[in-house]
């Protein structure tokens, strides 16, 4: 699954990606494949994109690594001009096209179905809902219960400059949809802080709340009394107060550093939370940061390298 973060400051942007890569079997078991596949990718000299989620795609009947569909996207003809949010559109619907989600979406459907046949439940409704499958069925017992699946998810996470000198950062999400998260020109909205990926550490640690929290009964009945807008409202309460805005670029490079690294470290000693066991450690290996600056561009702070020996080389 893998973590990616974005901090944007006056000084500049920082990118930031771990380097695990995990997949699942034909088993369905999930597994850890590589601690050395590359995440952050430079598009331009202005722009960069860190890439979370599914790790291979089908191409021509044959599986192949996301970072070849990056690779051959920089290939393309006027990259060099490309703004922000033509890469984040461009990407978006470049995976789009390469992800048959809708096909995976009719067969999670079946799967659903023969699922609950095999332990003699009763399929009483099953619908799209977004990009996911919403259904109710009926216990051998007799209770209603309801459930929801989807398909595995590709995020993007597109920050840089623009020809102009603004900066925005952009996430994208397949199957879903392109969603502007940090604006230059949009008062409040220029710097701070944004992940894609196993974001739930990152999440308690800066926001004081696990993105789950909604799925906790409790919270349930308060956002039925007083809505879920309300009650974010007020967790809202919780959150660090972090001054995005006189933070220097070194601080931000150490801040996403130190994100990826306590989210791998809490990874290795936890199994997941009470309520949901069993998550994939999907974030390890070793920590790739970049920073975009206006006067500089698309700058790699730390980057990993092809070893053998005591010899190393950059191809990538």
């Amino acid at each position: 699954m893998s973590l990616v973060i974005n901090t944007t400051t006056p000084e500049g942007i920082v990118l930031a990606a771990d380097s695990r890569q995990s997949y699942r079997n034909l088993k369905g078991m999930a597994r850890i494949g590589s601690d050395n596949a590359m995440k952050l990718f430079q598009i331009n000299k202005r722009v960069g994109v860190g890439i979370t989620g599914l790790a291979f795609l089908a191409d021509d009947g044959i599986f192949k690594n996301i970072s070849k569909f990056i690779e051959e996207f920089k290939r393309t003809s006027k990259i060099d001009k490309m703004d922000v949010e033509e890469v984040a559109e461009k990407l978006h619907s470049l995976f789009n096209k390469k992800y048959h989600w809708q096909e995976q979406l009719d067969l999670a459907k079946a799967n659903i179905e023969n699922d609950l046949k095999s332990k003699g439940c009763e399929l009483q409704e099953i619908h799209r809902e977004n990009y996911a499958l919403k259904f109710r069925f009926k216990t051998p017992q007799g209770t209603i219960e309801e459930g929801m699946a989807g398909v595995d998810m590709i995020e993007l996470l597109v920050a840089g400059y623009n020809r102009d000198g603004s900066h925005e950062v952009y996430g994208c999400q397949i199957p879903g949809e392109v969603q502007r998260r940090r604006n230059s020109k949009e008062r409040n909205n220029e710097y701070g802080s944004s992940w894609i990926g196993q974001g739930d550490v990152v999440s308690r640690i800066v926001l004081g709340f696990d993105g789950r929290i909604g799925n906790v009964p409790f919270t349930k009945d308060v956002s039925a009394r007083i809505g879920d807008a309300q009650m974010y409202e007020q967790l809202k309460g919780l959150e660090y107060a972090i001054q995005w805005g006189t933070m220097t670029l070194q601080d931000a490079v150490d801040f996403c550093t130190l994100m990826i690294q306590t989210t791998a470290a809490m990874q290795r000693f936890s199994d997941g939370i009470n309520a949901d066991p069993g998550d994939m450690p999907g974030v390890g290996g070793p920590v790739d940061v970049a920073v975009i600056t206006a006067d500089n561009g698309f700058v790699w702070v730390n980057k990993k390298k092809l070893r053998s020996g005591g010899n190393e080389v950059d191809l990538r």
